[in-house]
């Protein structure tokens, strides 16, 4: 159990971005201004769909570890990183178990854009609040900061998130 509990710590976080959210819980969002990513321009409209869609990731990974439902993460991520999570919320709802996330802090920099405009990676430094229940019942809430390296690929209209993963702080 407390593998598990440290497994989802690892893998996840939550970015509440909806418009319909009340300003006091919206997390701090600050992007690092982009002056070089590699052999590839970043278009200011790249960089803003990007990190839109890098919060939505957030926001619905939140959403599916919170109700065990891993359908909910596939329009905003796929292949290495959908599969962890996907894996992480079996796990926690065989357990008997959810996680809740609340941010209260993005720091993004995006950090290389591939040549063919395939890939993007950013580094996100993230504030943010996790709280276990098991079979109901709040057992412990923690916070939390945390460094994830993501690599964005573009698909038919958005970005999903294809690498996630926490690095050492």
């Amino acid at each position: 159990m407390v593998s598990s509990l440290i497994f989802c710590s690892i893998f996840a976080a939550i970015f509440v971005f909806a418009a319909d959210e009340p300003e006091a819980n919206k997390a701090a969002v600050r992007v690092e201004p982009t002056t070089s990513v590699g052999p590839r321009t970043l278009e200011k409209q790249t960089e803003t769909a990007v990190v839109r869609d890098y919060l939505e990731a957030w926001r619905s990974m939140s959403a599916a570890l919170e109700e065990n439902r891993p359908q909910l993460l596939d329009a905003d991520f796929v292949g290495a990183a959908k599969q962890k999570l996907t894996d992480t919320i079996h796990e926690q709802a065989r357990l008997g178990m959810q996680t809740r996330y609340r941010d209260t802090a993005h720091d993004l920099r995006l950090t290389f854009y591939s040549p063919e405009g395939m890939s993007l990676q950013l580094l996100d430094t993230v504030e943010y609040e996790v709280e276990i229940v098991d079979h109901g019942k709040v057992i412990g809430t923690q916070p939390v900061r945390a460094r994830y390296v993501a690599v964005l690929t573009p698909t038919e209209v958005r970005w999903k998130v294809r690498v996630f993963q926490a690095e050492p702080q």
